[in-house]
């Protein structure tokens, strides 16, 4: 049974319950078909979406801004220099602003507490693009993409292999939300949140899926439907660029690892890669991986998730 999602934000995938997933995966179904066929789907018409960039962008900003243009509204871009956020104006008051001239806000910055603010000051949907802590709409799209090429999600296991960081954490708490098993493994110190791992282990044991985390990158390959990396050092952590390179050596997704995983793995990563560190080119080039396919969903969930809260 369809939900009424309208007027809702979407800041976390553990906001959304099992259904309301589906229901995303149900309505992307639809418009990537209508977009693959040349069908009208302008659900949105007249509608008018913020979208600011505290962090610069390829996917996150194309896809927000082609999707809703798809839809029938219009984008307004906000660079890093364009708004007062934070800076000599308040959070709040912004928020307030904002929601007179808008119809929704997408926002992509460096703190989760930024996105809460404006959800909770604001009287629009606000749609959080990545911040530190989590990024939602980019976990939504993996599954999809997964559902998409496997055909179901319950059962499979995900085998997310590096920093325990914001990708990491969405699909904590995708999977575990769809009866996904992800195994996560990275170096010690560099292990995910241990309030979204337990948030995790509570939504498996509820959908009867596993949940693990582990520092040994061959254990969790073993066995693996989908491999899963992400860059070793996220944007705000240049500075310690070298030396996670050093120790995240031995968690590269290369030939020798995917041996263990089944043979029909998928390899996804969010992009940009960087080939030769995170993943050689043997394996993000070959017929298992899905990066570009997974690249375009960004743009098919997320005209879902805008048609649906906005």
């Amino acid at each position: 049974m369809a939900v009424n999602m309208k007027g809702r934000s979407l800041i976390s995938i553990n906001d959304l319950t099992h259904e309301e997933i589906w229901q995303i995966f149900d309505l992307t179904k639809t418009l990537k078909l209508n977009r693959l066929s040349g069908a009208p789907h302008r659900l949105l018409e007249g509608k008018k979406l913020g979208m600011i960039f505290s962090k610069p962008s390829t996917r996150t900003r194309v896809s927000f801004e082609v999707g809703i243009y798809e839809l029938g509204g219009i984008g307004l871009y906000f660079g890093p220099t364009d708004l007062q956020l934070g800076k000599s104006e308040n959070i709040s008051d912004t928020a307030k602003v904002l929601s007179r001239y808008l119809d929704g806000i997408m926002i992509r910055t460096f703190a989760h507490q930024d996105v809460i603010d404006l959800a909770r000051y604001g009287s629009i949907p606000v749609i959080n693009g990545l911040t530190d802590l989590l990024h939602p709409c980019q976990g939504l799209t993996d599954l999809f993409t997964i559902l998409e090429k496997k055909g179901n999600l319950k059962g499979l296991k995900l085998a997310f292999i590096g920093d325990g960081n914001n990708v990491a954490h969405s699909l904590l708490n995708g999977c575990s939300k769809t009866g996904m098993d992800i195994t996560i493994a990275c170096p010690k110190g560099y292990e995910p949140d241990k309030d979204i791992v337990a948030g995790a282990m509570a939504n498996a044991k509820y959908f009867n899926s596993k949940v693990e985390i582990l520092n040994d990158p061959k254990e969790a390959v073993k066995n693996a439907d989908v491999i899963y990396t992400d860059v070793w050092a996220s944007m705000g952590q240049e500075k310690e660029a070298a030396e996670r390179k050093k120790i995240f050596m031995n968690y590269q997704i290369n030939q020798e690892l995917v041996k263990l995983a089944k043979d029909d793995y998928l390899f996804l990563h969010c992009l940009p890669a960087h080939r030769g560190d995170e993943v050689v080119n043997e394996v993000i080039d070959s017929a298992n991986s899905v990066v570009f396919d997974e690249a375009e969903n960004r743009l098919h969930v997320q005209k879902a998730i805008m048609a649906l809260l906005l």
